[in-house]
């Protein structure tokens, strides 16, 4: 008998890395980056700004103490008293809404309508394959019944 050899470690491994999903990811994590720099620019460009018409253009400056006197050290860190630091949660959020928007009504929307569009032409055009089919199908069937009737009616009038 022969034996069945099982693949190797490596076998498997290149087998993993040849499925299309690791090769998505990968890009998908590369335009991510590469979006994150747009997203970041936005937000400090535009959205900081609009908000500092209000306030300050730095969110990270907003903040609330717990325990009086709040004191913070020049890296950031409390010399006294508890800070809560709720403006760069608050820049974080607002930056994670701006990329759900830009990536939902830049990319998912269009490719989604797009993506219909090629569906209803799909299915338009099964449709019109099959409607010709059923009368390729009615008419060949006229015609043998139409055969049938005739040579029927030929052998009657012998």
């Amino acid at each position: 008998m022969s034996e069945k050899k099982e693949p190797s470690v490596w076998d498997g491994f290149k087998a993993f890395l040849m499925r299309g999903n690791v090769v998505d990811l990968a890009v998908a994590v590369v335009i991510g980056a590469a979006f994150t720099n747009i997203v970041n620019s936005v937000v400090k460009g535009v959205i900081n700004p609009l908000v500092g018409a209000v306030g300050t253009k730095n969110l990270d400056s907003y903040s609330s103490c717990l325990k009086d006197p709040c004191v913070l050290n020049a890296d950031g860190t409390a010399k006294s008293g508890i800070p809560i630091m709720w403006g760069s949660v608050l820049g974080a959020t607002l930056t994670f809404v701006i990329t759900a928007a830009v990536v939902y009504f830049l990319m998912v929307l269009p490719m989604s309508k797009y993506l219909a569009r090629q569906e209803a032409r799909r299915k338009a055009k099964e449709g019109t394959h099959e409607v010709i089919e059923v009368t390729e199908l009615e008419v060949l069937k006229e015609i043998r019944d139409a055969l049938v009737a005739q040579r029927g009616s030929g052998h009657d009038e012998r």
